[in-house]
């Protein structure tokens, strides 16, 4: 057997124990999960951004970032909700390179799992206690959601992963919203049966155990561009898009349809200040259809203190080791725009 099995891992619950979270932000977070809720549900026309690094790659980053983000969040809270992305695990299209802070506390040092789930267990409770911010990350290992579903926000589904079964089981079992992402190929039907799955309760194994869930009425798409046979990234933010997919939840007889738009990705063409542009044109939309008014619930943008991106060993403060975003300069003047034209 080539499966070399190194170490037994500490469960869910033995990490939650060691790295807890406080009666009062457990309620804090109750409240805010609520406020969050409400905008899935039409309750609310406040606009969320799931903003922040495309991987959290340094703690001490992270919290800077999370910090100036909280100072905006004050400026725009009539209108925005902020929800900082703090990404501890990042797929990989060919299974090279950085794959996260799960596996790779330090990125310069060799894989360590164990530290990495206490890291990032860690990073997410010292961004709540800082900030006050709840937090996104990406359901990359559904078997790993458990070491934070005490303290996360909000949960998206890849591109590569939302087809997949347990993906779709897990995403179930949530009392936050879970987003959604177009596959590649952008075959909007496989996001659509993602949301429905997510929607329905289940009964499946996970973690050893047999399960029951009620079903997650907050699951939503994310449309993040697609790319085609050649390998070129299609967009799928303009205006026609948008109507196809609220179109494709009235098919569907979906109630709370709800998207979140992906300004980068396939969006952009990894183009990373496109998102500036996209993100106003989105906005442009709302303005001139009901329809997507309604749909279009927020954005998600990758963004950091500086801005592009960095080869590990160059080792600039702030700046992504994974794909490119937008510096803080530009973050904090896209969310006060953004707040104007709301």
């Amino acid at each position: 057997m080539h499966m070399m099995f190194e170490r037994k891992l500490p469960s869910a619950d033995e990490i939650k124990e060691q790295f807890p979270l406080s009666a009062e932000l457990q309620k804090a977070k109750e409240i805010r999960d609520k406020e969050i809720g409400k905008v899935f549900l039409g309750e609310s026309d406040k606009f969320l951004l799931v903003i922040g690094p495309c991987s959290a790659d340094n703690a001490d980053s992270v919290i800077d970032y999370t910090l100036r983000l909280r100072r905006i969040q004050e400026e725009v809270k009539d209108k925005i909700i902020i929800i900082p992305r703090v990404y501890t695990n990042k797929p990989r299209t060919t299974g090279e390179g950085y794959k996260g802070m799960v596996h790779q506390p330090d990125p310069n040092e060799k894989p360590d799992m164990i530290k990495g789930i206490m890291a990032i267990r860690q990073l997410h409770k010292n961004v709540i206690e800082q900030t006050g911010f709840f937090c996104a990350d990406e359901m990359l290992y559904p078997d790993n959601y458990g070491y934070l579903s005490d303290i996360l926000s909000y949960v998206a589904v890849g591109a590569r992963s939302v087809e997949n079964q347990q993906h779709r089981l897990v995403s179930s079992g949530m009392d936050i919203p879970v987003g959604m992402k177009n596959p590649t190929s952008g075959d909007y039907a496989v996001m659509m049966n993602s949301i429905i799955a997510a929607r329905h309760s289940h009964t499946f194994i996970y973690n050893g155990w047999e399960v029951r869930t009620e079903g997650n009425p907050l699951s939503h798409a994310i449309l993040r561009g697609s790319v085609n046979k050649h390998g070129q990234s299609l967009p799928n933010y303009h205006y026609e898009d948008l109507i196809r997919l609220h179109d494709a939840y009235c098919e569907k007889n979906i109630d709370n349809m709800a998207l979140i738009v992906d300004a980068n990705h396939a969006n952009s063409n990894k183009k990373y200040l496109e998102q500036i542009r996209i993100c106003k044109e989105v906005l442009h939309s709302c303005r001139h259809s009901a329809d997507i008014k309604k749909l279009v619930k927020g954005f998600m943008i990758e963004s950091y203190i500086e801005d592009g991106a960095q080869k590990i060993e160059d080792g600039v403060y702030g700046k992504s080791i994974t794909d490119p975003c937008i510096g803080w300069y530009k973050t904090e003047k896209l969310i006060l725009d953004i707040a104007d034209l709301l």
